[in-house]
This record gives structure tokens, sequence and C-alpha cells, in this order.
């Protein structure tokens, strides 16, 4: 086989595989950006406890992290998702088969970032407890969105993975990811009465489906 140099790729070529290398880069910066701000805005609130407490309380309204949480966070975590995207859209349409499932994964994942985005533009009230208030239905509007839509783009990740004897392992572990990510949003739903381990099992929820966003992107680029 013949060895075929950077130089004498087409430009174009050249140029669309650099752009989704770029977008790929997204998927991998998104996650541990996301886990570096909720950790360095906890440590700037002093008495804020993760085990109880939503991921939100770290923006909310007149919070001293509210603007490092919602932008820095949410905002900037999901345009790169939405850019991981477009990216794994590009690159799995190039290594799979089933264009009729990359597409909707692809779109799924672009829902999160979007959802993202929302929950960063629009702030929780204090202690996230305000539903009458318009800026707070739209924030877990939003974050509802964000973590539903990943949780599926995982799950109809499992078929579309398992086609490619490359990116088998993918189809395993999303289903796992899937599985897991929305049996902690329901825990953290069921503990909203009492508090008790919601910001715990947000954190798992949040946790396990972001990384799978860091996982595939790996994967892709090793691809």
């Amino acid at each position: 086989m013949k060895h075929v140099s950077w130089q004498e790729i087409p430009d174009e070529a050249r140029a669309a595989r650099q752009w989704r290398g770029a977008g790929l880069l997204c998927g991998l910066v998104a996650p541990v950006l996301w886990a570096a701000v909720i950790i360095l805005a906890g440590d700037l609130r002093p008495g804020f406890d993760h085990v109880s407490q939503y991921i939100s309380e770290l923006g909310e309204r007149g919070s001293p992290t509210g603007m490092l949480m919602r932008f820095g966070g949410f905002v900037a975590s999901g345009l790169l998702i939405v850019g991981y995207a477009a990216a794994f859209y590009a690159t799995m349409a190039r290594l799979g088969d089933r264009p009729r499932l990359t597409l909707p994964v692809a779109v799924l994942i672009a829902v999160d970032g979007l959802g993202r985005i929302g929950a960063g533009v629009f702030s929780c009230e204090p202690g996230c407890a305000a539903p009458e208030v318009l800026s707070q239905r739209l924030h877990s509007l939003s974050a509802t969105c964000a973590f539903l839509a990943l949780a599926a783009a995982a799950l109809l990740g499992t078929l579309l993975f398992r086609r490619d004897t490359r990116l088998r392992p993918l189809g395993a572990y999303s289903l796992a990811s899937g599985c897991a990510g929305l049996i902690f949003l329901v825990l953290m739903s069921a503990s909203e009465a009492t508090h008790a381990y919601t910001g715990l099992y947000e954190r798992l929820a949040s946790g396990v489906l972001t990384l799978w966003v860091f996982v595939t992107a790996w994967s892709l680029r090793m691809r």
C-alpha cells in the first residue's frame, strides 16, 4: 500500500480533517472544564455542600460564583459540546454505515449543549426553590432537557456503535452510561423533598453522562 504524506492530501480534505479534529477536541475539553468549574466554584463558596445542594446553586442569582458557574461552566461547556456534536456526526458519517442513527445521536448531543447554554443564560433563584419565577422555570427546563438528551444519546449510541467492530466496546459502555445516568436522575428526583443526597445523585448523573462525551470523543480521535 502506497504511503500518502500529509502534504499530498488535498487542501479541502486536510481542512475537513483538521475541523473534525478540533470538534472532537471540544468533546475532550468540555467534560474537564465542567468538572473543574464545579470544583473551583464550590471551593469559592464556604459552606457549600456538594452532597445536598444542586450544581445550579453555584450559579444562583446573587451568588459570588454566579458568573463563573453560569458562563464558565454551563455556557462554555455547552458551546464546546455543540461543537463536538457537529464533529461527532461528521466523523461517524465517515466511519459508520448507519446515517439514520448517526444524525439523531449527534442532534441529542447538541441538545445537551444547548440545554447547558440555556441553564447558564437563565439563572436559578437562591436554593433553586422558586418555580413561579420565569428564569427559574427556564433554567430547570434547560437543565432537564440537557440531562435527558445526553442520556438518550448514550442509549441510542448503543445501537450506533455495535455495528462497527472497532467501536463495538463503546456500545456496551454507552448502554451502561445511559442506564446509570437515568437511575441517578430518578434518585435525584426522589430525594428532592428532603434534599438528602440530592446533590450527590445529580453529580453522579452529570459525571457519568459527561464522561460518556469524553470517552466517545477520545475513541473517535483514536480512530
